[in-house]
């Protein structure tokens, strides 16, 4: 089997404090999973730690510094495009660069094979809004012109590259839609759900509603805090865990005055698996989710999910066999919850259906082979064109 030497260009990665969201799992664990093919992988990203090797790959760290997000990134791309050149001998067969953040590294070096993935969009982040601030313009200009650049787009979902399409002009026969990975037995672990419950003073017999993300308008958080009312109405006793952080905890927090809601901030990651396990069902009431992580680690832990009917969601979801789709509103997610609530043995083959369709579709194996067989495409229109070196 022929072996590459890859580069990685991505602002955040699991080993470094600077952790925002899915972004680092799905770009981290394909690292690894390449390395463990026996690829050479350089992962470029910032973080206050020490050049290291870790799980076979090898990470070099900036810490960058601006006044704004685009200045910050735009100090990112041209220390970390200097650690590249360091380590560019012999030169490196792919630079598969993950989202904006480093575009213009990725302008220096368009001559290469590069490759931008798309996980998600600044339209999209934005909750669909064009928005008038600058840094949105800014932002969005990077994403259409590293579509512009690139040898090859991947994206998440089959809704993402729709939306890169529309958006930013990007060509269908560019774009090859990857979804993000999963080990699922690392989410399946042995629990006992009343002793967790208690720890938050929940009652062992009490329901839990679960939400996992970021307290942001694109997760819809207050979607689900709106539908908590009518939930009680209909089961008394559901409690309701929160678990992430973001710029909507305090208006949050005013919304749901006493109402049964815990906010838990960041979650590490082994009581994450605890409360995950532990749940009765995970609430994703997203307005906009160009794949959706939790969704396949809720499924990972044969959990049953009410989620919205968007984006990657959408598409994974098959309505009423492996998960319940609803409407983006307060009152359908409601109603989802509660066609569910007080039937635990429904809930149970949701959760198992779904913990079978990630180990057919999601499995890191998967989706590694199939990300290799856009680097080989990538790699042989370099060598038929002359090009993919410099």
């Amino acid at each position: 089997m022929e072996t590459y030497k890859i580069a990685f260009f991505c602002w955040e990665s699991l080993h470094s404090r600077f952790k925002v969201g899915g972004l680092a799992p799905a770009a981290t664990h394909l690292a690894e999973h390449l390395a463990a093919g026996g690829h050479e992988v350089h992962f470029f990203t910032r973080g206050e730690e020490e050049d290291a090797d870790i799980n076979g790959v090898h990470y070099h760290y900036c810490l960058p510094y601006g006044d704004n997000i685009v200045d910050y990134c735009r100090t990112m791309s041209n220390m970390l495009l200097n650690a590249f050149r360091a380590h560019d001998t012999p030169p490196f067969d792919i630079l598969h660069f993950h989202d904006w953040h480093m575009v213009e590294a990725m302008h220096i070096l368009r001559d290469r094979n590069t490759i931008l993935s798309y996980h998600s969009t600044e339209y999209g982040r934005n909750g669909g809004n064009f928005g008038g601030w600058w840094e949105f313009q800014e932002i969005s200009g990077k994403e259409w012109y590293g579509g512009y650049i690139a040898k090859a787009v991947t994206t998440v979902s089959n809704s993402t590259k729709t939306e890169v399409m529309w958006l930013y002009g990007v060509p269908e026969w560019k774009v090859t839609v990857i979804p993000n990975g999963i080990d699922p037995d690392a989410y399946r672990i042995q629990v006992d759900p009343g002793a967790v419950k208690k720890r938050y003073g929940i009652h062992p017999l009490a329901p839990v509603l679960l939400f996992v993300g970021r307290l942001t308008y694109q997760k819809g958080p207050d979607l689900l805090v709106q539908a908590i009312p009518t939930i009680l109405a209909r089961r008394w006793d559901v409690q309701f865990l929160f678990a992430g952080t973001g710029d909507m905890r305090e208006s949050l927090e005013k919304m749901a005055t006493g109402l049964p809601v815990q906010f838990l901030g960041y979650v590490a990651d082994e009581e994450h698996l605890q409360i995950l396990n532990a749940c009765d069902l995970v609430v994703i009431p997203s307005r906009n989710e160009p794949f959706g992580l939790v969704l396949t680690e809720a499924w990972s832990a044969e959990r049953c999910v009410v989620a919205t009917d968007v984006g990657g969601l959408a598409e994974n979801i098959e309505n009423f066999k492996d998960g319940i789709k609803v409407p983006v509103r307060p009152e359908s997610i409601a109603w989802g919850v509660c066609l569910l609530i007080n039937d635990p043995a429904h809930m149970q083959r949701l959760g198992q259906a779904g913990r079978r369709k990630v180990m057919e579709r999601f499995r890191w194996s998967v989706v590694t082979d199939r990300m290799l067989e856009v680097y080989r495409k990538v790699i042989a229109a370099g060598r038929d064109s002359g090009g993919g070196e410099g």
